[in-house]
């Protein structure tokens, strides 16, 4: 696998991970999208993609942090591949460069959340393929 690893930094680099992120995030439009980009980044977070023919084709969001339980940790908001470019590795690519990330800059942990139904299975068995382990219930109240 071949993939270049990029991180956005510039609009151009967020406009081109557009649609890669609302396929995940289908409620933001592609009118709200550079704000929401812009204020998720503005707070800690970083966007790492791999692209094809100028377009984003694979990304990734992760923040850091520290607290009591976790020690220094990433925390990885968002991973995505558009459906097209499935099963060529990418979303594999992405979080070894996370993972490498993390231990070059002593962090203790990585975590991620991931939705629990059919459609994310296949990030399911990677997830468990990269050695992350199925540690809690994530529990939500939403107020709006």
């Amino acid at each position: 696998m071949n993939a270049e690893v990029r991180e956005a930094t510039t609009e151009n680099d967020f406009a081109k991970c557009s649609e890669v992120l609302r396929t995940l995030r289908p409620f933001i439009s592609e009118e709200s999208y550079p704000e929401a980009i812009r204020k998720t980044l503005a707070d800690n977070r970083r966007l790492i993609f791999i692209e094809e023919n100028g377009k984003g084709v694979s990304a990734l969001v992760f923040e850091w942090g520290y607290n009591l339980f976790r020690g220094k940790y990433i925390y990885i908001d968002d991973l995505s591949t558009l459906p097209e470019t499935r099963g060529k590795g990418y979303a594999s690519v992405l979080l070894d460069w996370v993972i490498d990330f993390a231990k070059k800059n002593g962090f203790d942990q990585v975590h991620l959340d991931s939705g629990v139904n059919e459609g994310r299975w296949d990030a399911h068995r990677l997830y468990l393929k990269k050695k992350f382990n199925v540690t809690s219930l994530h529990f939500a109240m939403k107020l709006k």
